[in-house]
C-alpha cells in the first residue's frame, strides 16, 4: 500500500512538473535595438537578464535611473533590456531617435534598448508572449499592467518572476535573485 501511495505522488509530482515545463526558449526569440540591430538573447546565456516595458513620459519613468544603477552593479551577472511601449496612455510616442536621446541625456542609460514592442493584445511580441504565457514560460501566466512591470530570467533561460511597476530595480526582491 505504502509503494502504491509513493509510486502515485511520484507520478503526480512528475507529471506537473511535465505539464509547466516551458515549450519553447526564450533564447530563441528575435529581438531588434533601437538602433535596428539585432539583439542576440544566446549572447546573456548564463546572465540574468531583466525585462521591462519602459515609456518616457510615465510617472515611473525615474526608474531609469536605477535600472541603470542595478546594471551597473551586477553587470557580471545580469543585462538589463529596456521594450520602450506605447501601449499605455501614449507614453512612448517618440521615435527610435527620440527615445535613445532621452535615455542617454537623462539617465545615462547603456543597457540594451528594444524598438518599440506590443506588450499585450492582438500584436503582442513573442517575448511578451513568452514572458507572459505559462504554456511557454514553464512557471506562470501574467498580464503586462503598466509601464515598467518587469520580468526577470535566470541564466539558463528560465521564468524566476515578474514585478508590479511599483516595485523599484534595486529593491530586495528583485536583487536577492542575482546573488
Amino acid at each position: 500500500m505504502k509503494k502504491l501511495i509513493l509510486l502515485s505522488l511520484i507520478l503526480l509530482v512528475s507529471t506537473r512538473s511535465m505539464s509547466q515545463a516551458p515549450k519553447s526558449s526564450i533564447y530563441d526569440i528575435k529581438l531588434t535595438g533601437l538602433d535596428g540591430s539585432q539583439i542576440d538573447l544566446n549572447k546573456f546565456k548564463g546572465k540574468h537578464i531583466l525585462f521591462v516595458n519602459v515609456a518616457s513620459k510615465c510617472g515611473f519613468t525615474g526608474q531609469y535611473a536605477e535600472l541603470q544603477e542595478l546594471y551597473n552593479q551586477h553587470k557580471g551577472n545580469l543585462m538589463v533590456i529596456g521594450a520602450p511601449c506605447n501601449q499605455f496612455a501614449n507614453q512612448e510616442s517618440g521615435t527610435a531617435k527620440e527615445i535613445q536621446a532621452f535615455c542617454e541625456a537623462n539617465y545615462g542609460v547603456t543597457f540594451l534598448m528594444t524598438e518599440k514592442l506590443d506588450v499585450k493584445g492582438d500584436s503582442q511580441h513573442p517575448l511578451y508572449q513568452w514572458l507572459t504565457k505559462a504554456s511557454k514560460n514553464g512557471k506562470v501566466d501574467s498580464e503586462v499592467k503598466w509601464n515598467f512591470q518587469k520580468y526577470l530570467v535566470d541564466g539558463k533561460g528560465n521564468l524566476v518572476d515578474y514585478y508590479l511597476s511599483a516595485v523599484t530595480p534595486m529593491d530586495a526582491k528583485i536583487v536577492k535573485n542575482l546573488q
